[in-house]
């Protein structure tokens, strides 16, 4: 039976008004003292409800009916019960409509106690599986719990579809001195669209996407999607597991650098890119046959913006539904894994957009990002600076880096960059910055930032890859955290790159005066773990393409191409080679077009392609061109100071000091005959690989298969081969051992 009602209309009124920052201490069913007598109250506010009735689940034929005490829909009775009850409300609303609930006030928090201090100090490794929106059955109820971290906000809703936007339907409980807000709702279901709506200090309602959303919608809609994360079955097992057992850095990797959206695209419908299904088969098809170890993709988390090719980020935690749903995208994953190729993600811990419905100024005020101007904004892309000192922010990055290890099987991310992140007075004028409490231009919290995270994925995920992005000469970025270093698996080599490309560029009848750029890599080779990258930042923004960089006409491009490309696998380091590269597009890169694959039935593409292929079969199969990377005793020089003719010539090895590789590069269009090599021990050496080969678009020219060598003291060894030296070309020749003249 009802009684007199025992809410104060402040209360009333501020729950109508969406302003009570505790409506879970009003709403739901709560047992109070009435006349000196313990009763139970339940209270609901329903906008759009004619009637509320209460059901009473353990005695389902029992119905109370609820009094509206406020017109907007504040619905209230008093039951002469001492205990509470479980119980459905049945609403119906002014069209007649009736349907049965359960209340989203009647369920206790999800979250404890130790979830709330992990995250609040920064050390909640998989936040995600706790934050956002997550389908779930509680007491036998199916529905969505929703968390967010919001703790200068007023008030936190979740709003969609299920309650017409209304963020007064569904405020969250607050959970204090955390700043975490949560709710459970029953009957939303997975795919539903939401957001949150927080309520500022100032009294301003923001609209935002969930950080930890899983899915989002398509572009331009900004929504997030509710999502069940696990849907796939996988079956790379296998694959993971030796991953696991293998030291990378004596592995052959060889990237193959991907734009999904622009890799191939389909004209008869609509030029639109392929979806990750197709992408599985297809670009999987394609890098088995030409013998890359692994693929890398530009950003594939959630962005709103084509021409940032993913570097701005808005939803860290969901694959751009561009080209499908999460589903898909770990079936993509998935089926490279089984043919095997690894995947790489490029990944943005360094900024994020100003959007709107993202990060910036989420709940009224800077969170994500830093206060002080000197410290928020990045000058060179307009974007925002996660403030690393944060311990929420910390965990929001560190929890996603494992998140696409774990829930994606990932095998590695290449953190975009890290010189930015180091440095806080980067691309900054002077005075524009703030220093350190040391007064130096070190960000002492990203370092520490990037030393956890790498610590923790190496830690939890041998075998996965950690790969830097750092242009500057910030000593350690590969070496181990406890002597100090960030305690990244690699890093990219861009000061080889930078010198590399602007030789290459140079007509070889001046290369004689530039010697010194193809050379120069080798004084520091060793001081990192270094990859080799010909990136999509090179052959973008009036750049050209890698053949269009090259002197001379048609034919002396292709040579050089393949002369530059044979002389990079033979130079310490991983490698990397942005797509296109590998057939001689003359165009440069375009996001919103395919790649010019029609080129490739014109035969100098082709035999391009042939030649890649050949060079990446030859890198992965012999050991000297990879087990020792890293160290002096993989390189030798046998001369790098024949700059008239501009020769250069190395030693690769392995393990083994007698399997032993010899690289004769040529960088003018002279061919040199009898022209005499060093080497280190007797015996045949086999020529492995010649890039002026006929098959390759070369003029044929080498040497017969292979040569003796000779008793001829030479280059401070006691034997030596002569050699045909082809133009434009590199040579590589193995000793065969056990062969006798």
């Amino acid at each position: 039976m009802n009684s007199p009602l025992t809410t104060s209309p402040g209360d009333v009124a501020a729950i109508v008004h969406g302003d009570h920052s505790d409506p879970f201490s009003i709403l739901g069913m709560h047992v109070v003292t009435v006349d000196g007598r313990e009763a139970v109250a339940v209270r609901v506010f329903a906008p759009e409800a004619r009637d509320v009735t209460v059901v009473d689940l353990t005695s389902p034929s029992t119905f109370y009916s609820l009094t509206r005490t406020d017109p907007k829909g504040f619905y209230e009775a008093l039951l002469r019960f001492p205990q509470p009850f479980r119980y459905s409300l049945q609403v119906t609303d002014y069209r007649g409509n009736t349907w049965t609930t359960r209340d989203p006030y009647s369920f206790l928090p999800v979250l404890g106690e130790i979830d709330l201090h992990l995250h609040a100090e920064g050390n909640h490794w998989r936040a995600y599986e706790k934050l956002g929106s997550h389908p779930m059955s509680i007491d036998g109820v199916d529905g969505v719990h929703f968390a967010v971290w919001a703790p200068n906000a007023v008030r936190a809703s979740v709003v969609g579809d299920f309650n017409q936007w209304d963020g007064r339907r569904h405020a969250m409980r607050v959970h204090p001195g955390f700043g975490v807000w949560e709710i459970f709702i029953p009957g939303v279901d997975e795919g539903e669209v939401y957001k949150y709506e927080v309520k500022t200090t100032e009294g301003d309602l923001r609209l935002k996407a969930d950080p930890y959303a899983f899915r989002t919608e398509l572009r331009p809609a900004t929504a997030s999607v509710t999502h069940r994360l696990g849907n796939h079955e996988w079956g790379d097992a296998e694959w993971i597991e030796v991953r696991q057992q293998v030291n990378p850095l004596e592995q052959p990797i060889c990237i193959y650098e991907v734009h999904l959206g622009s890799w191939k695209r389909i004209p008869e419908d609509g030029n639109r890119p392929l979806t990750y299904r197709e992408l599985a088969h297809q670009l999987a098809d394609y890098v088995a046959w030409i013998g890359f170890t692994h693929v890398e993709l530009l950003p594939i988390m959630e962005h709103p913006h084509d021409p940032s090719w993913g570097y701005q980020v808005t939803g860290y935690y969901a694959p751009t539904s561009r080209y499908g749903a999460p589903d898909d995208f770990a079936y993509f994953v998935d089926h490279l894994h089984q043919r095997g190729i690894g995947v790489i993600v490029d990944w943005v811990p360094a900024h994020f957009p100003k959007d709107d419905s993202g990060l910036r100024w989420f709940d009224g005020t800077a969170l994500y990002e830093h206060l002080d101007p000197r410290q928020a904004e990045h000058p060179d892309w307009g974007t925002l600076i996660f403030n690393y000192g944060r311990p929420e922010v910390h965990n929001f990055l560190l929890a996603n880096a494992l998140f696409w290890c774990e829930q994606y099987h990932i095998d590695g991310l290449r953190v975009d960059a890290v010189a930015s992140m180091l440095y806080l007075d980067y691309s900054r004028d002077p005075g524009g910055w703030l220093p350190n409490c040391h007064g130096g231009r070190e960000n002492l919290e990203a370092v520490e930032f990037l030393q956890h995270l790498n610590h923790v994925v190496h830690d939890l995920h041998p075998g996965v890859l950690m790969i830097a992005e750092e242009s500057t000469s910030w000593s350690g970025v590969s070496r181990p955290t406890h002597i100090g270093g960030l305690g990244f698996t690699l890093k990219w080599n861009m000061g080889w790159m930078n010198d590399f490309l602007r030789y290459l560029g140079k007509d070889p009848i001046h290369r004689r005066f530039h010697h010194h750029l193809i050379t120069f890599s080798l004084v520091y080779a060793f001081t990192e773990n270094f990859v080799l990258p010909l990136s999509h930042d090179e052959v973008v923004h009036e750049k050209r393409s890698l053949l269009d960089k090259m002197p001379g006409g048609a034919w002396q491009r292709f040579a050089n191409l393949r002369l530059a490309l044979g002389y990079m696998y033979g130079h310490p380091g991983k490698k990397l080679l942005f797509m296109g590269g590998e057939f001689g597009q003359w165009r440069e890169w375009d996001e919103q077009r395919s790649l010019d694959w029609h080129l490739t039935r014109e035969e100098p593409h082709l035999k391009m392609m042939r030649f890649v292929r050949d060079l990446n079969h030859l890198y992965r199969e012999e050991a000297g061109l990879h087990e020792v990377d890293f160290s002096w005793n993989g390189f030798e020089w046998i001369d790098f100071q024949d700059t008239d003719a501009s020769l250069i010539s190395f030693l690769r090895r392995g393990k083994d000091p007698e399997d032993v590789l010899v690289f004769a590069c040529n960088f003018t269009p002279v061919p040199r005959v009898g022209y005499r090599l060093g080497v280190p021990l007797p015996g045949f050496y086999r020529e492995m690989l010649n890039s002026d080969s006929e098959v390759y678009g070369g003029s044929n020219m080498g040497n017969r298969g292979g040569v003796w060598a000779e008793s001829i003291p030479w280059h401070a060894y006691e034997h030596s081969i002569p050699l045909l030296f082809p133009p434009l070309a590199v040579v590589v020749f193995k000793r065969v051992a056990g062969q006798q003249e």
